[in-house]
C-alpha cells in the first residue's frame, strides 16, 4: 500500500490507521468549477463536505459521513512569477511534486517539514512545519489563497485582498472552505549543510539556547530510557554540493532509520522489557555525518515505519523544563517507549490559529508504532504539555476542546467569528471541528 490513505468498500482510512470514516459519497473534481458544483449539490442534499489529502493527519480532521472530496486531479503549477518570486499551485499537489518542480526551475521554499507526502493544502491547513530560528511553517510562506466557500462561490485572499480571511485561512483546518489553490513565496534554490551528530540529552538541554541561536535550523531526537540524542543542524552553505552517497544514504536512511527501526518496534512490542536495551543500541547506531545539498533533500526524509503521533507547541523558553518533566514521567512509569521524541522550533507568526501564533515556540512530538497501545503514554505527556500552555498540532492526536483552545490561542474568537460568517450552516463541520472550535 502506498503512503496515501486508502479507500476500499466506501470506507476511508488515514495513514496512521487510527481514523476510519464512511462518507455518503466521494467526489474527485477535475476543476474549481466542478468542486464548487459539488459543494452546492452537497448543500441541496443536506450533506457536509470534507476535502482529504493523503491522510497524514492522526486526528479525524478529514473524516466525514457526508461528501468526501479527493483533490488528486487538482494538481500542478498554475503560475510562476519570477518578479514577485511566487509560485501558484493547485491544492491537491503533493509537496514532493512541488519540491521537484521548483528545483527544476531553480527555486525552493525557504523551509519545510520532514516528510513531503502530503498535499500542499492538507499540509498547510493543519499547520505542518519543520524547524527554524527565523523561518516558520509552510503556511507562513503563503502569499495568496483561493477557496470555495459554503455557498459554492470562489474567494481569493491575500494580505491586500480579504486580509481577515487570509489571516485565518492559511491554517484553516478545513473549517472555512475548500482550498483550491495556494500561492507560495519562493526563493532561488540554495544549498544547506546538514550536521548530524549524537549528543548527550543533558548537554542538549543545558546548551539549548545556544544551539537554537547559532543555527538556522536546529532539531534533535531524544531516545527515551537513554541519555542519548541525535542532533541535526542545517545551515545555508556556499557549497560545493556534497550529497549523501547512495550506499551511505541507503545504509543510514533506509537500513538503520527504517529497517532496523522497524525490527526494533516488532521486538519491543513482543517483549516490552527489551525496549530500554534496544533504545540504547538504536540511539548509538547513527554516527555523526555531514552533507550539503538542495533544501528538500536535506529537510525531508523517508518515513516507512507507520506510527501515530502527538505534538504540542510550548513557549520556546519552556521547552527544556517540559523535556525534563517528560523524562521524569517516563522514568517513574512502567511505560516502555521505543520511538524517539522529536524537538523542533518556530518563530512567532501572524496566522490566527497557528501553533506559533504570536509566540516563539518549541515543538515536542511523541510517537508510538501503528497499532501499539498509545493512550497511557500520550495522556501522561499531554498533562505535561498542557501545564505549559501547550497548543496541540491540529493534525496530531490530542484530547483538547474549544474551551481549552480559546484559552491558549489569543485570536481564537477572531477565527470562530469568521467561520460564522463564511460557513453559517456548518457545511464543513465534522466531529473534530465541533470539538476543537465549538458549535
Amino acid at each position: 500500500m502506498s503512503s496515501t490513505a486508502s479507500g476500499k468498500s466506501g470506507t476511508w482510512r488515514n495513514w496512521g490507521g487510527n481514523v476510519v470514516s464512511r462518507p455518503a459519497r466521494e467526489v474527485t473534481p477535475a476543476s474549481v468549477d466542478e468542486l464548487a458544483a459539488a459543494v452546492r449539490r452537497a448543500a441541496e442534499d443536506g450533506l457536509t463536505v470534507k476535502p482529504v489529502g493523503t491522510g497524514h493527519s492522526f486526528t479525524s480532521i478529514a473524516a466525514t459521513d457526508g461528501v468526501l472530496i479527493r483533490p488528486h486531479l487538482l494538481t500542478g503549477i498554475r503560475d510562476i512569477d519570477r518578479e514577485a518570486m511566487t509560485v501558484t499551485v493547485e491544492a491537491g499537489t503533493p509537496l514532493k511534486r512541488l519540491n521537484l518542480a521548483l528545483a527544476r526551475e531553480g527555486l525552493s521554499l525557504t523551509n519545510m517539514g520532514d516528510i513531503m507526502e502530503q498535499t500542499v493544502s492538507g499540509a498547510t491547513s493543519t499547520g505542518t512545519h519543520g524547524t527554524g530560528r527565523e523561518s516558520a511553517s509552510i503556511a507562513a510562506q503563503i502569499r495568496g489563497l483561493e477557496l470555495v466557500t459554503a455557498d459554492g462561490s470562489v474567494l481569493t485572499c491575500s494580505e491586500k485582498e480579504n486580509p481577515d480571511v487570509f489571516a485565518a485561512a492559511r491554517i484553516g483546518l478545513g473549517a472555512l472552505g475548500v482550498v483550491t489553490a495556494i500561492t507560495f513565496a519562493v526563493e532561488p534554490v540554495f544549498l544547506l549543510t546538514a550536521r548530524e551528530e549524537p549528543m548527550p540529552f543533558d548537554k542538549v538541554l543545558a546548551d539549548f539556547d545556544e544551539l537554537w541561536a547559532e543555527n538556522e535550523h536546529f532539531e534533535f531526537y531524544w531516545f527515551p530510557h537513554t541519555g542519548n540524542t541525535n542532533t541535526k543542524r542545517n545551515n545555508r552553505s556556499a557549497g560545493p554540493r556534497r550529497p549523501v552517497g547512495r550506499l551511505a544514504g541507503w545504509f543510514e536512511d533506509e537500513f538503520l532509520s527504517n529497517g532496523v527501526f522497524q525490527a526494533a518496534q516488532w521486538v519491543g512490542r513482543a517483549v516490552p522489557a527489551t525496549v530500554p536495551a534496544i533504545a540504547e543500541v538504536s540511539s548509538r547506531a547513527l554516527s555523526a555525518r555531514s552533507y550539503t545539498d538542495i533544501p528538500y533533500k536535506v529537510f525531508t526524509s523517508p518515513r516507512r515505519v507507520r506510527f501515530v503521533e502527538m505534538e504540542y507547541a510550548v513557549p520556546r523558553e519552556a521547552v527544556t523544563e517540559t523535556l525534563r518533566e517528560l523524562r521524569a514521567m517516563i522514568e517513574r512509569s512502567p511505560l516502555r517507549i521505543s520511538f524517539p521524541v522529536e524537538v523542533r522550533t518556530a518563530p512567532a507568526d501572524d496566522i490566527t490559529l497557528s501553533t506559533a501564533s504570536g509566540r516563539d515556540s518549541a515543538y515536542v512530538a511523541v510517537h508510538m508504532a501503528k497499532g501499539a497501545p498509545y493512550r497511557g503514554y500520550f495522556t501522561a505527556a499531554e498533562h505535561i504539555f498542557t501545564a505549559h500552555e501547550g497548543r496541540p498540532h491540529w493534525g496530531k492526536i490530542h484530547t483538547r476542546d474549544a474551551e481549552y483552545c480559546a484559552g491558549v490561542y489569543p485570536r481564537f474568537g477572531e477565527f470562530t467569528a469568521l467561520r460564522d460568517r463564511l460557513d453559517p450552516d456548518r457545511r464543513f463541520q465534522n466531529d473534530y471541528l465541533r470539538r476543537v472550535l465549538g458549535q
